[in-house]
C-alpha cells in the first residue's frame, strides 16, 4: 500500500496548475507535469538546482504565509518569465511560505498558470496576435505558412472550429476542475484520430481548432462529421458520474482572396450556428464566392 508521502506526491504530480516547491535556497525539490508543460523545462533539468534565471520571476513575487486564510482566494500576480524556447511567458503566480511544525521556514511553493485572455482568443483578430500558449503559437505559425503556400498554388487550408457543448453546464454543476478534466479527455480522444497533415490545438475555453489541407468544403465537412462522432466516444467520468460529451463544429476552407482572419471568422460563425441550432452538429461556412 502506498504511504502518505507517495499519495501526496502523486496528487501534486497531476495537479492542473504548475507547482514548484523550493527549499530555503530556492533550489527546486518538486516540479510537476503542469510546470513542465507551461515552461518547457523538464523536471530533470531543474530538480535539485536553483530555479533557472529565465524563470526567476516565479520565485520573486510576494509570498503569503501558509496560514493566511485569504491565500486560497488570492488572484496572485502576473509576471513575465521566459519559456525554454525563448519567447515571453506571462504567468499568473501565487507563492506561499512553507514552515515546519515549529514555525521554522523550510521553503516556499509557487503555484502558477499561463496568464491568458481566454475571451479574446475566441476572436480572429486576437487569434493571430500575441499572448498565446505554446500550442496556439505553433498552430498560428502553421496557419500562416499554409496561407502563404496557398497563395503560391498550394492547397487551400481548412479549419474546423470545435466547441464542446457541455463546457458551461459542467462548470456550473461540477466546477472548473471537472470541466478542465473533460476538455483534456476530449482533446486526447480527438488527437488519437488525427490524420496526416492535421493539427489540433486548444484555442479558448471549451474550444479547439483543427487545421487540415482539404480541397473542398464538402470533404472537410465529412471529416468534421467523423470527428463529431469521435468526440461522443470520449469516456469521461467524474466521481463516478459518466458525462456524455458532444461537439458543435464549424467548417471553413480558404476561398478566393480572403484573409486568414476572415477564414477564422467564417469557421467561428459556423461553429456558433451549430451551437445555436442545439449543438452536436456540423455547419459548413461557404465563402463570398459561393
Amino acid at each position: 500500500m502506498a504511504d502518505r508521502a507517495e499519495l501526496v506526491e502523486a496528487a501534486l504530480e497531476v495537479y492542473r496548475e504548475g507547482l514548484a516547491l523550493l527549499d530555503c535556497g530556492d533550489r527546486v525539490i518538486f516540479w510537476n507535469r503542469a510546470a513542465e508543460t507551461i515552461t518547457g523545462y523538464p523536471c530533470a533539468q531543474v530538480l535539485g538546482r536553483q530555479i533557472p534565471s529565465p524563470l526567476e520571476p516565479l520565485a520573486s513575487c510576494p509570498v503569503s504565509e501558509s496560514d493566511d486564510k485569504n491565500y486560497a482566494s488570492a488572484r496572485g500576480a502576473v509576471v513575465h518569465a521566459q519559456h525554454l524556447r525563448g519567447h515571453d511567458l506571462p504567468v499568473m503566480v501565487r507563492r506561499i511560505m512553507l514552515r515546519d511544525g515549529l514555525g521554522e521556514r523550510i521553503g516556499s511553493a509557487a503555484v502558477f498558470r499561463r496568464a491568458e485572455q481566454s475571451a479574446s482568443l475566441a476572436r480572429p483578430d486576437d487569434a493571430v496576435g500575441e499572448g498565446l500558449t505554446d500550442g496556439q503559437v505553433d498552430l498560428k505559425e502553421r496557419l500562416e505558412l499554409e496561407y502563404e503556400a496557398s497563395r503560391n498554388g498550394g492547397p487551400a487550408p481548412g479549419i474546423l472550429w470545435i466547441a464542446v457543448d457541455q463546457t458551461a453546464a459542467l462548470r456550473k454543476t461540477h466546477g472548473a476542475r471537472a470541466c478542465e478534466a473533460m476538455l483534456e479527455a476530449v482533446e486526447r480522444t480527438l488527437a488519437n484520430f488525427l490524420l496526416g497533415g492535421e493539427e489540433l490545438c486548444r484555442w479558448s475555453d471549451g474550444e479547439f481548432l483543427l487545421t487540415a489541407r482539404e480541397g473542398a468544403g464538402e470533404v472537410l465537412a465529412e471529416r468534421a462529421q467523423t470527428l463529431a462522432g469521435v468526440a461522443r466516444t470520449a469516456d469521461f467520468r467524474w466521481w463516478g458520474d459518466r458525462i456524455s460529451v458532444t461537439a458543435s463544429i464549424g467548417v471553413a476552407v480558404l476561398e478566393g482572396d480572403e484573409s486568414l482572419p476572415e477564414l477564422l471568422e467564417r469557421a467561428r460563425q459556423a461553429m456558433e450556428s451549430s451551437v445555436h441550432a442545439g449543438g452536436n452538429r456540423v455547419t459548413t461556412a461557404f465563402g463570398r464566392g459561393a
